[in-house]
């Protein structure tokens, strides 16, 4: 498996605007509640690591709309659920960021947290968190012949991005059906406190005071999850037992204390790139004074790369 990354992040940034690209997470019976592009499905072991790094702030949740199969009904909605339960697994946010992909115009794009906007190189690769999924990718794809980022790039914007597609003869398990649970794929253990007017196992205020006035499914369709909200995935996840719905409840509310506690650079540079989104112009040289200047590591650059 060979593939060219260079100025392109295709898997790391929300690049819909800038082709005519099919909508490929939407497709089937389960529809994401969010309407976040190639969310990097993490494991538990790759959730706890950011957890005890102290950037729990740079994680989020997705759950998925039932057409079909178990379900749980939380304010109107049919969520798809695991023994009635909402499943879902946590992923890394996604954060409008000024970007130029592709030698495209830079523009405001959601992009991933760890995402050098100047350099589109990821500033924890090869870290002790940097996740599975991502090191692997594009692997499990081609192990299931399924299409790749590097192919929807090459076929939408052009060039070559998959140089070799023979999938590595060594990868983690694809974690498909039961041996998923508890693993990539968790149970929320109390549907009731997702639903509206439920205060659940915070204030339900972002930082800042704001009063959460909507359920949990409402502020994640539009958007708007609260730093509680997010704990609280991120809480369940890391206090879940591999091949159960089962979660541990002391293990549990440590981890939510500690996700709600985090206040890393990704969430701070969260709340600056939501503000300059609004009315700045689209400088991904910004990356040094928002994230850098704030903790982010640097990226080398890819000439330092081809050295």
């Amino acid at each position: 498996m060979e593939v060219d990354c260079e100025n392109c992040a295709g898997c790391c940034v929300d690049w819909r605007p800038l082709a005519d690209v099919p909508e490929h997470e939407r497709r089937g019976p389960q529809r994401p509640l969010d309407d976040t592009y190639n969310l990097v499905p993490l494991t538990r072991e790759d959730v706890r690591g950011f957890l005890d790094a102290g950037l729990a702030d740079a994680l989020t949740p997705r759950l998925w709309e039932a057409s079909d199969g178990p379900s749980v009904e939380i304010d109107g909605h049919e969520v798809a659920a695991i023994a009635g339960k909402p499943a879902f697994f946590v992923g890394i946010r996604k954060l409008p960021k000024p970007v130029a992909p592709f030698d495209a115009d830079a523009s405001w794009l959601p992009t991933c947290a760890f995402l050098d906007p100047e350099t589109l190189q990821c500033r924890v690769h090869d870290s002790d968190v940097y996740p599975e999924e991502c090191a692997e990718y594009p692997g499990h794809n081609l192990a299931l012949d399924v299409d790749t980022e590097c192919e929807r790039v090459e076929r939408d914007v052009g060039g070559d991005r998959l140089l070799d597609g023979e999938p590595p003869d060594e990868q983690s398990s694809l974690l498909f059906g039961p041996q998923a649970v508890g693993e990539k794929v968790f149970a929320y253990p109390d549907p009731d406190d997702l639903a509206d007017g439920t205060p659940g196992s915070g204030s339900d205020r972002e930082h800042g005071g704001r009063v959460a006035s909507t359920g949990v499914l409402e502020r994640l369709a539009e958007g708007a999850l609260t730093a509680e909200d997010r704990a609280r995935f991120v809480a369940v996840t890391a206090a879940s037992a591999p091949g159960t719905t089962a979660v541990e409840p002391n293990k549990r509310e440590q981890a939510y204390e500690t996700a709600l506690d985090a206040d890393s650079w990704v969430g701070a540079a969260a709340r600056e790139w939501a503000e300059r989104a609004g009315s700045d112009d689209p400088d991904p040289g910004l990356g040094g004074a928002v994230e850098e200047a704030r903790g982010a590591p640097p990226t080398p650059g890819w000439g330092a790369l081809d050295s």
